[in-house]
């Protein structure tokens, strides 16, 4: 069985935290959420993790994630996402500060990356379970292509207290493959029912409707059909200042296209988010229940 490998999109981690040292921890000895998903990699059988990051902070983060970190537990590679890393035959709208997005970030890894992979977001918690069942799943696809996967969390296991959240709502065929994946902005429970508003119009979700979190399994194929793509979605759109090439698009697109097909995979992890400040300590609550239970260690990497 392959060792696959974890990316981990943090790339836009500067512009939230400044600098990286005085980074909100969530643990007891001033872990963030970085530092769980990397032991949970770990402990499913991960080999590399290679971050997404901008030179503007390199040199803070690498100072602060790193093998030695880790114990040298795991191979750590960095790479690069900037507004001018175009393919050939495009140009940087002189105006443009937005960054390309999530598969742009994704596509950075390209050539660090030759083994079945999954993609995370920073700054979200997604929980043991959920790195065991991708890392079983993406282990046994050596020398395949076009097979991904996904964790698809309850929806309900998604929401936050402080305000509304927006999700990725999934649609699920009979084997579990992906059909649909439809950005849903507004969710939140209203007197017991998880609601959407679409248009001022109330729309109810079950609560185990399966949501994506940003929390991808790909084969090394996926980029070639991002770069591919990519040069469409800039043909169109490099003159647009606000749009993003965002992982769920590029989904899309392979599975209407029929060259891929995506196992939207269980969990019995709850997710966790700092959609807003008020959530923090609902985080750091966790956790230390997590601890309390034996799930982590109290001292994360001694």
């Amino acid at each position: 069985m392959i060792k696959p490998t974890l990316l981990v999109l943090a790339a836009g981690m500067g512009s939230r935290y400044g600098s990286l040292k005085q980074m909100d921890g969530v643990g007891p000895n001033g872990e963030a959420i970085i530092d769980y998903s990397v032991y949970d990699a770990i402990r499913a059988g991960f080999g590399k993790v290679v971050f997404v990051i901008r030179h503007s902070f390199a040199e803070d983060f690498k100072e602060v994630f790193n093998a030695e970190r880790f114990g040298h537990r795991i191979e750590v590679e960095y790479v690069y996402q900037e507004l001018d890393y175009l393919p050939e035959g495009f140009t940087l709208p002189a105006e443009r500060v937005k960054p390309w997005g999530t598969n742009h970030a994704v596509m950075m890894a390209a050539d660090v990356i030759k083994e079945p992979f999954a993609a995370i977001n920073a700054d979200d918690f997604y929980g043991r379970n959920s790195y065991e069942v991708i890392a079983g799943f993406l282990s046994e696809l050596e020398g395949q292509e076009g097979r991904y996967c996904m964790v698809g969390y309850e929806v309900s296991k998604t929401l936050s207290e402080n305000g509304t959240v927006s999700r990725g709502v999934c649609t699920v065929d009979a084997e579990g493959n992906l059909t649909s994946m439809v950005e849903r902005t507004q969710i939140e429970r209203v007197n017991g029912t998880i609601l959407f508003h679409d248009g001022g119009a109330d729309e109810p979700l079950a609560e185990n409707t399966p949501v994506s979190m940003n929390f991808f399994g790909f084969t090394p194929d996926y980029f070639r059909h991002s770069e591919s793509f990519f040069k469409e979605f800039l043909s169109e759109n490099i003159d647009n200042l606000k749009s993003e090439f965002y992982i769920p698009r590029m989904v899309n697109k392979v599975i209407n296209d029929g060259t891929a097909t995506m196992k939207v995979l269980s969990t019995r992890a709850d997710w966790f988010g700092v959609t807003y400040k008020e959530d923090k300590p609902q985080l750091v609550a966790k956790i230390e229940e997590l601890i309390e239970a034996g799930v982590y260690p109290r001292n994360l990497w001694e």
